[in-house]
């Protein structure tokens, strides 16, 4: 079956809808997106492996070439949910006005598949010393699961991972970690007119979210990135449930909160410090409370600055290697031995909102720069950039 034309292939990939989403009747398989990807690459002679990681999720992983080594092209294959209603537009219908291609994951990131293959199809005919690998992951916007698994599985992948995240077209080589994570205080109702009538879970949330500003304050003493914009970790007080009625003590209290950790805070020890300060106060108090992570969290992730592939990145870009606040798969892909960068064509700015798009200025810079880069880790010798790109096509 031929594989259509680049602007087609953008519209078949948002037409197929993938939400990834922590509320089971939001959440939608990727296997029918997935397997349109494989069937393209595998027209094209790469060697597809679809992994299951659970019902109708899945990941694919596609090789051309062998042996060790090689280039891994990265990115996840889900979408965050969406509110039809708020766009211009049909968010699974791809659209093109004021230079751009919307729809529901053009930017943040199935786009980045089309433009992979776009870049490598004049490239075939030629002999890969090394591998080229396409990772397409599922449920990165949810629970990361699948990126989990293959750092799990901990098979190795290629020497350099590029992640198509969305970047404007500058490499990345630092993000700060993601923790979410949950409070829960158990005490004891009663009638607010007389206060030994029961134990406040409220009052001992109040001493609870002190000690975690304590912390917090603590912690952007110690440590400091300069690379960033917002310089220090940071901890946000999501939400608060608790009590039912003013005239009842509070029997039980929850809270949820986000840690976003720099490169070198281990996230283990941050909980472990959370703990030993909780735990005292529970005991003090006479309350329950249980502390846990709402899902496993993403490490904190540093590429070093004089590596090949940020030297490369830097290079065929004209930008320095610069640092986002956002977590991503690089930690997991870091973890299975590849010097990894993030780089995408996309704004972040645009993404997990109404009218996504991808500018079309974006599309023939990063075909070039993703040929340049199998060129460099696939090819020898390195070729000159193949033809030009009809977005209109």
């Amino acid at each position: 079956m031929p594989i259509p034309p680049l602007k087609q292939q953008f519209a078949e990939l948002i037409a197929l809808p993938s939400v990834s989403c922590t509320q089971a009747a939001l959440d939608l398989p990727n296997r029918p997106l997935i397997e349109r990807l494989a069937g393209w690459l595998a027209d094209l002679g790469f060697a597809c492996e679809i992994q299951d990681i659970a019902p109708g999720k899945c990941n694919l992983l596609a090789t051309y070439g062998s042996g060790p080594g090689g280039l891994v092209l990265a990115g996840h294959s889900d979408t965050v949910p969406f509110d039809a209603a708020l766009w211009r537009s049909d968010p699974l219908l791809l659209a093109e006005r004021d230079d751009r291609w919307y729809g529901l994951g053009s930017c943040d990131m199935k786009g980045f598949f089309p433009l992979i293959v776009e870049a490598v199809k004049p490239l075939l005919e030629q002999p890969f010393r090394q591998p080229l690998l396409i990772l397409a992951t599922c449920d990165e916007e949810s629970s990361m699961s699948g990126a989990r698994a293959l750092a799990a599985a901990g098979r190795p992948l290629g020497r350099a991972a590029v992640i198509g995240e969305p970047t404007g077209l500058k490499p990345i080589r630092l993000h700060k970690g993601v923790m979410m994570e949950r409070i829960d205080i158990q005490g004891r109702s009663g009638h607010s007119s007389d206060p030994s009538l029961g134990n406040s879970a409220l009052e001992a949330m109040h001493e609870a979210i002190g000690a975690l500003l304590a912390l917090r304050t603590q912690w952007q003493r110690e440590f400091r990135n300069p690379l960033f914009n917002v310089p220090q970790p940071t901890l946000n007080l999501g939400c608060i449930h608790g009590g039912d009625n003013p005239n009842r003590i509070c029997g039980r209290c929850a809270l949820e909160f986000d840690l976003r950790p720099l490169p070198g805070m281990d996230p283990e020890q941050l909980r472990a410090a959370i703990r030993g300060t909780l735990q005292p106060l529970a005991e003090r108090r006479g309350v329950r409370l249980d502390y846990a992570p709402l899902f496993p969290g993403v490490p904190p992730f540093e590429q070093a600055a004089g590596g090949e592939l940020v030297r490369l990145a830097e290079r065929l870009t004209g930008h320095r290697a610069e640092a986002v606040a956002f977590g991503t798969e690089a930690p997991y892909l870091q973890q299975l031995g590849c010097e990894t960068l993030i780089l995408g064509p996309g704004d972040i700015a645009c993404a997990h909102q109404p009218d996504e798009y991808l500018e079309l200025a974006r599309i023939e810079p990063t075909v070039r720069l993703l040929r340049q880069l199998i060129g460099h880790y696939c090819l020898d010798p390195v070729p000159d950039p193949v033809g030009s790109v009809d977005v209109l096509a």
